[in-house]
Formats: C-alpha cells, sequence, structure tokens
C-alpha cells in the first residue's frame, strides 16, 4: 500500500484546483446583479476603486463633477458614469518616448 503525502502528484493537483475555484469565488463576490442593465455603486465602493476620500466624492458632487442618485440619504453612482468621467479626464501620452 503506497502512502499518500502532500508532496504526492495528486494532492498537489488537488489543492492547486482549490486555489483556482477559491480565487474564481472571490472574483464573484465582487460581482454587483445589474439593475435594468446597469451597475451601482456606494460612496464607499467608489472611494476604494478610486482610491479617493468619501470626502473627495462629496465634493465632487458639489462641484458637478460626478453624476449621482440619492435615494433617502444613501448616494449611488452608475457605473458607466464614472467610467465616462474618467475616459474624459484622460490625457493621453504626447510624447512618444517616455523613458
Amino acid at each position: 500500500m503506497k502512502l499518500i503525502t502532500r508532496n504526492d502528484e495528486k494532492v498537489i493537483s488537488f489543492f492547486n484546483s482549490m486555489n483556482r475555484i477559491y480565487e474564481s469565488l472571490k472574483k464573484l463576490e465582487e460581482i454587483k446583479p445589474l439593475f435594468n442593465g446597469e451597475r451601482y455603486l456606494t460612496d464607499k465602493q467608489l472611494s476604494q476603486k478610486l482610491n479617493i476620500s468619501r470626502r473627495t466624492l462629496q465634493d465632487y458632487r458639489t462641484k458637478g463633477m460626478l453624476s449621482y442618485i440619492m435615494i433617502g440619504g444613501k448616494v449611488l453612482y452608475k457605473e458607466s458614469d464614472i467610467q465616462k468621467m474618467l475616459d474624459n479626464a484622460y490625457l493621453k501620452a504626447w510624447k512618444e518616448n517616455n523613458i
């Protein structure tokens, strides 16, 4: 009878598969259901994605830089509106060799 250890090929393959499944499940947690074909982000989610404070988001709303929805004190942002804003703010490199 063969002794199975953690160095066994089948054991390694099993744990590699489990790691891939775990990573796939983590990605699923990030997926938000669509509402009428659109994803919405909360203040907290958007500030984390953009790596800015929630106060900065408040300033952007006040200055009219961000479109948003306010329902009962809760602020939501359309993901597509945020992407448009980022695309419009994108400044392309004007120099060919940036080295």
